[in-house]
């Protein structure tokens, strides 16, 4: 990794797509929706610059589509939306899935269900790790909670994407969008993305074509096909990164992730203060989940608390992590609300004593 060492005081819409570029971005697709509109105006002006294609799409459905035919043939291609064009963008997703085409798509969530409002919420949890699209598939989810790790899990997610040939998605929110805070930027090693990418669509001349499909009609063909994206997601299982603060002498270990997991972070260190043994989980990737690390602290006999901008999401899988040895209890902090540090010294006050 070359650092350049540039500090900048950047919103973390700005440090995605500066990330992307860096990482070696070529073709944005986008259409504005309040709260990335940041992502598209930066990409706008910075990517054509860099020689890279900037298109505002007619739709978000056709900026996912537009996506399919640059991943296919191997270009570094992103796009950006928040919940309802995420929604949207499902079908391409899944036809992504299915041809196996690398590809970044970030998603800086909103209030919901339906339009909302235009401030934070962790909504999309089940969207983003479980497949929002049909079919049997998996993208790889980064949650970053900083402007730093949004320009770093930036990076990483092209890096990802090309090694699994699959769609990653960075899933943000409007927290984590609009804030301002300093940011270091660096630029990766580059890459030559045409070498062992022998599935590109390059031209045929000279050799034989080739197919990028995920439609199977022949006996038995979609079966194997299946069978070869599920072995690919158990490899992607490897995968997890995670947070953990204050984590071996805590009692009570909180499960939280994103924007949500550093205000609790901050909870933490007040409750620390006072003398309560309570630390922080925070997974950073939520596809993979780090299940594994988790049923680890469980075995040391921690209790756990989840805590999400949400009805109530991720904390399923936090249960299904520790289901053989214990169980969690839950915190939803309300969409349409914007918590701060306090709101979350009560719940976890009462789990640290609780039953």
């Amino acid at each position: 990794m070359a650092n350049n060492g540039e500090k900048l005081f950047i919103k973390g819409n700005e440090a995605i797509a500066r990330g992307a570029i860096a990482a070696g971005l070529k073709c944005y697709f986008g259409y504005p929706i309040t709260p990335q509109n940041d992502i598209p105006e930066y990409m706008s002006a910075a990517l054509p610059a860099v020689g890279g294609e900037f298109v505002q799409a007619e739709s978000e459905i056709a900026a996912a589509n537009m996506l399919i035919g640059a991943a296919a043939c191997g270009v570094r291609s992103m796009s950006s939306s928040s919940s309802p064009g995420i929604s949207l963008k499902q079908e391409a997703i899944s036809y992504l899935a299915g041809s196996q085409l690398p590809t970044v798509i970030v998603n800086m969530n909103r209030g919901g269900p339906g339009l909302g409002d235009i401030g934070p919420s962790q909504g999309d949890y089940f969207q983003s790790v479980k497949g929002g699209g049909h079919g049997d598939y998996r993208m790889l989810v980064l949650a970053p909670g900083t402007c730093q790790e949004a320009y770093d899990l930036t990076i990483k997610a092209f890096d990802l994407a090309f090694k699994y040939r699959n769609p990653v998605m960075i899933l943000g929110d409007a927290i984590l969008g609009q804030m301002k805070e300093p940011v270091i930027t660096w630029t990766p090693d580059e890459k030559d993305e045409k070498e062992g990418h022998d599935w590109r669509m390059c031209g045929a001349k000279g050799r034989e074509g080739r197919i990028l499909k995920s439609l199977f009609l022949s006996e038995g063909s979609l079966a194997a096909h299946n069978q070869m994206l599920q072995d690919k997601y158990t490899d992607m299982a490897s995968y997890t990164q995670q947070e953990e603060y204050q984590i071996d002498d805590a009692e009570l270990v909180v499960v939280a992730y994103g924007s949500i997991g550093r205000i609790v972070k901050s909870t933490i260190k007040k409750l620390r203060n006072e003398g309560h043994k309570v630390g922080l989980f925070r997974p950073i990737t939520l596809y993979p989940f780090p299940s594994d690390d988790l049923k680890k602290l469980a075995e040391q006999g921690k209790k756990f608390l989840t805590i999400e901008h949400n009805l109530g999401q991720m904390v399923e899988d936090v249960r299904l992590s520790i289901r053989t040895i214990t169980d969690s209890d839950f915190f939803g902090f309300l969409p349409g609300n914007l918590p701060t540090p306090d709101d979350f010294e009560g719940p976890i006050l009462k789990s640290l004593g609780g039953k």
